[in-house]
């Protein structure tokens, strides 16, 4: 009877499912029948002549837009710009260039890229692509990077101006795959203590971030500063490989659910190269996504702790659904938990989008990025830390073990506008080109330039006389006062950039970094 039972049960169950299915598969059927029947309606009948590609868009967006904040369309154009940084690299000539007026000036060819290989060097200017002018005629950066770019192997003649010889040279130059590099910064920031930041996570990420693990160690690192600040994040896999590093084998990294796909995890294999040294993860409000795994999974598995203050709280998983003309729907599928079992997704209304977009905004105007008593959590969304028990809280967002205040003060409005209108990047760059070889030869290494260079008066005169050529001025003297030592501080690091590169940047400018100061701090107790 009990047998006779289970069967009738079983395909009684089985039925109910197969027309729940038809009814489901019944319904989609008649909605896109009416879709078409709208569409075809506005195209065929509309009383002005109607453009059916940007229609389509316009009715996927419509649709997405009633979702979640993630879920988005993107035209083939913006694939391509979203992928290039993910993918790790992009074709091209491979040079890091600024726009000085309007002449693109070379700060360093990649190294063992095809503008290094045909002499191409620093200081250079670029005034013509293929003999057509790119200098003195307005042309807009994208279009010069358009002009630059093209497929691997294909060659590009660059009509060349260089400091100290009187005629025009002339590079072929073969185009080739330019590497994109997500590990921003990496380099011994105190004895014992490495430093290494991430700007995203991409497909190159875990293997540059190999590579700096043991170039640290073998500098003697101990402990670890991870600087994941203002880090939107990227691929998944890429974030639990590089936790993978710092775990015990069996260690929960990170899980997804959603209402469709089953619950997936991700362990650590035990295989890692710093399961032992001390790690602190370094956020803010912008730290998203995949560097959200990163920080609540060192955080849950206690081992090591976060510095910064809030994060953003994105914690939603995005699977791509590739259309026939290459554009793309990212559809978000299902949600991103830490090992404690926290949700890090901040709070959304669907079809709120620009609600969600004002979060970060909303947190400055509440106090939240400048004192921690305006942060309040409910008790129901307390949670336990795996091993050593320290209460942790959900509901959006990773909050650090030691909160850092934003300090609102630090940038002046003299500052802040000086920024704006470009004014320091461009006399830093000028005045890099003009006494490139003269520091070079009063700096041979890195090491002597950070420990005695001084940013010479003329570089903050030439800065504040380009300012108030374009009507920028201090408000008073307290204020010019106040700009001067951030604004020294910012020209020494970029002049340190243009001379060598990213890690010798945040290496000069990371010394009064606040957030940094309090992550050395943690690790000297």
């Amino acid at each position: 009877m009990t047998e006779t039972f289970k069967k009738i049960a079983s395909v009684a169950l089985f039925m109910l499912l197969a027309q729940s299915a038809f009814a489901q598969r019944h319904s989609i059927d008649h909605d896109l029948r009416k879709l078409n029947m709208a569409t075809m309606a506005i195209s065929t009948l509309y009383v002005d002549t109607v453009d059916n590609q940007r229609l389509v868009e316009d009715a996927i967006r419509g649709m997405l837009e009633n979702l979640d904040p993630h879920s988005t369309y993107c035209t083939p154009k913006e694939v391509k710009q979203m992928n290039e940084p993910l993918t790790g690299s992009f074709e091209g000539i491979g040079v890091q260039f600024n726009m000085m007026e309007d002449t693109l000036v070379v700060i360093q060819p990649v190294t063992n890229g095809p503008s290094e290989k045909v002499g191409i060097i620093a200081g250079d200017r670029i005034v013509s692509v293929n003999d057509t002018a790119i200098a003195g005629v307005k042309m807009s950066r994208e279009e010069i990077m358009r002009r630059l770019r093209g497929p691997k192997g294909s060659e590009v003649r660059l009509g060349v101006v260089r400091t100290g010889i009187r005629d025009r040279l002339t590079f072929v130059v073969t185009r080739d795959k330019i590497p994109v590099k997500s590990v921003d910064a990496f380099y011994m920031i105190r004895p014992g203590i490495g430093y290494i930041r991430i700007g995203n996570f991409g497909a190159t990420t875990y293997k540059e971030f190999v590579t700096a693990m043991k170039q640290l160690q073998s500098e003697g690192m101990h402990d670890l500063v991870l600087d994941l600040q203002e880090n939107g994040g990227g691929y998944l896999q890429a974030a639990v490989n590089i936790v993978n590093e710092f775990l015990q084998r069996g260690d929960l990294i990170v899980y997804t659910d959603g209402r469709q796909t089953r619950r997936m995890e991700y362990r650590a294999d035990g295989r890692g190269l710093f399961t032992e040294g001390r790690v602190v993860v370094l956020i803010d409000e912008y730290t998203a996504s995949a560097a959200e795994i990163v920080t609540g999974a060192v955080q849950d598995q206690d081992r090591g702790f976060v510095v910064g203050r809030r994060s953003f709280g994105k914690g939603l998983v995005q699977r791509p659904v590739d259309l026939p003309d290459g554009s793309m729907i990212r559809l978000t599928i299902a949600h991103y938990y830490t090992p404690s079992g926290r949700c890090i997704q901040k709070p959304y209304e669907k079809g709120r989008q620009k609600d969600y977009a004002m979060d970060v905004v909303n947190r400055l105007q509440h106090g939240e990025l400048t004192n921690a008593d305006s942060i309040h959590f409910a008790d129901s969304l307390k949670y336990e830390t795996l091993r050593r028990h320290r209460t942790v809280y959900g509901g959006g967002g990773i909050m650090p073990d030691y909160f850092v205040p934003l300090d609102t003060t630090l940038y002046t409005k003299y500052h802040r506008e000086l920024a704006a209108k470009s004014v320091i990047i461009q006399q830093n760059l000028r005045f890099v080109d003009q006494h490139r070889r003269q520091l070079k030869r009063d700096y041979p290494d890195f090491a002597l330039f950070k420990q005695r260079y001084e940013v010479p008066q003329s570089l903050l005169d030439a800065v504040m006389a380009e300012g108030a050529r374009q009507n920028v001025k201090p408000r008073d003297e307290a204020e010019c006062e106040k700009t001067l030592p951030v604004l020294r501080l910012q020209l020494k690091a970029l002049i340190a950039r243009d001379l060598w590169d990213m890690s010798e940047y945040y290496s000069v400018f990371n010394e009064e970094s606040a957030i940094v100061r309090k992550a050395l701090e943690v690790l000297s107790e």
